[in-house]
């Protein structure tokens, strides 16, 4: 009796033990399956992620004046997680993608100014500026689409030089900027300075001549002077209708960001209709302190009219603090932007190199813009917090720009070479197909970039 107990004890733990290892063995499949979904840098994708909660929490919270007219208390947030749910499928989509097919995006840059011709003519009004177009239904920002074409386009063409072609493809980026973003800056003046600035550095990382880079820089602050000087003695009755209405905007943000120095106390605390962003993105900030008010119970919300988009940074410090909040989010862009620096680093071909760079720039440069006015650091410039603020075509760029930085990561960099003294075999159905799949890369590499030059 005592030898069968012990047989029955020993059966019991027996298959106790076949279950927890086919659980383990099912989790661990799970696991696999969900890592060949979600391919690419894990710390690129624990920001991304981490920014996207961020983003969830204080919409929810930012968007009480849109819930109070729409009469909706879960519309804004289901309309921004389906976003968000969509960016996730353009990633996916994106980082399974070569990177070497991304030099197309010089078609998707023709396209991006056929619509931003057409934006003033067909364009939607939205805060007094025509920057959308409907299509279909919806609503699309022409000048995000050539952001990021823009972008990939200079990052190509600096990738193809070879010290007999600087010249040319030097002429072609410029003009290629100037005139994008000299369409963009009719109505979009920060987004046409930030895109010109981060191509402009992506340049100066691509190894373009100095002497060049100084010349488009010297050119650059006398337009800049020019226009300032341009605004301080344009009339003012010139700028309150027709095509210089956004003139009038420009002359009002500069004014007032530097009138705190001529103004008494008394009239400098006074909230204006000049002032009135600004001083309650500082009351909200000022109200959070170091640890917030917890989300949800922000008082600024009510009060700003961008709260969910232009100043959500200011709202996010007043919720949860300065230190989770405001550093908090500010380290989570820093640490995207030194591990592009650390995926550029390993990318063993240029164009990957400068991909994942100039993506990484646009989104950190824009969040410390952002980030600056909030703070009142720098005028009122209009851009958003990238992933976190609300928005529809912004978002869906914002995560087309990490499917790059994933993509260059995945295919860019090179693949440890197997050991000669331990060959792996080869099946022959395998043989013919990484004979070919070298045979096409070899034919990659002799393809040669040519400009025809008008």
């Amino acid at each position: 009796m005592i030898k069968q107990t012990f047989n029955n004890i020993k059966k019991t733990i027996s298959t106790a033990s076949s279950d927890a290892y086919d659980d383990a063995s099912h989790l661990a499949s799970r696991t696999s399956h969900l890592a060949s979904i979600f391919k690419g840098d894990r710390v690129v994708w624990l920001i991304f992620l981490i920014l996207c909660v961020v983003s969830l929490v204080e919409i929810f919270s930012a968007t009480s004046t849109i819930v109070y007219r729409q009469q909706n208390q879960w519309g804004p947030i289901l309309r921004h997680a389906m976003f968000l749910i969509g960016g996730v499928g353009v990633i996916l989509l994106i980082h399974n993608i070569p990177y070497r097919y991304f030099s197309s995006l010089i078609f998707v840059l023709i396209a991006s100014i056929i619509l931003l011709l057409l934006t003033p003519v067909i364009g939607t009004t939205v805060n007094g500026a025509e920057r959308w177009i409907s299509i279909f239904g919806f609503t699309i920002q022409p000048s995000e689409i050539a952001k990021i074409s823009l972008m990939g386009t200079v990052a190509f063409l600096l990738s193809k030089q070879n010290g007999m072609n600087d010249s040319v493809l030097f002429k072609w980026m410029i003009g290629l900027m100037v005139a994008v973003c000299g369409i963009i800056a009719m109505d979009n003046l920060s987004t046409a300075v930030l895109l010109f600035g981060v191509c402009f550095l992506l340049m100066f990382i691509g190894n373009v001549k100095i002497t060049r880079l100084l010349k488009v820089a010297g050119a650059g602050i006398a337009v800049v002077v020019l226009f300032v000087l341009l605004l301080k003695v344009i009339p003012s009755d010139w700028t309150n209708s027709g095509a210089l209405n956004r003139v009038g905007t420009w002359q009002n943000r500069i004014n007032s960001f530097g009138a705190h120095k001529e103004l008494d106390e008394e009239t400098y605390f006074t909230i204006t209709d000049e002032n009135y962003q600004v001083a309650h993105a500082k009351i909200a900030i000022a109200n959070g302190g170091a640890v917030g008010v917890f989300p949800g119970n922000s008082k600024a919300r009510d009060f700003l009219p961008q709260a969910y988009s232009d100043f959500i940074y200011a709202i996010i410090i007043e919720e949860m603090g300065l230190v989770v909040g405001g550093i908090g989010v500010l380290l989570l862009y820093v640490f995207l932007l030194i591990r592009a620096g650390i995926i550029a680093k390993k990318t063993e071909k240029l164009f990957p190199k400068y991909l994942v760079l100039g993506s990484a720039l646009m989104l950190c440069i824009q969040a410390f813009v952002n980030m600056a006015v909030a703070v009142n650091l720098i005028p009122v410039t209009g851009q958003p917090l990238p992933l976190v603020s609300r928005g529809g075509t912004s978002t869906l760029i914002t995560c087309a720009y990490f499917g790059l930085i994933l993509s260059a990561d995945r295919f860019g960099i090179g693949k440890p070479r197997r050991d000669v003294a331990h060959p792996v075999s080869e099946s022959d159905e395998e043989k013919p197909k990484k004979q070919t799949v070298e045979t096409i890369d070899k034919l990659e590499e002799k393809i040669e970039f040519e400009v025809i030059q008008v």
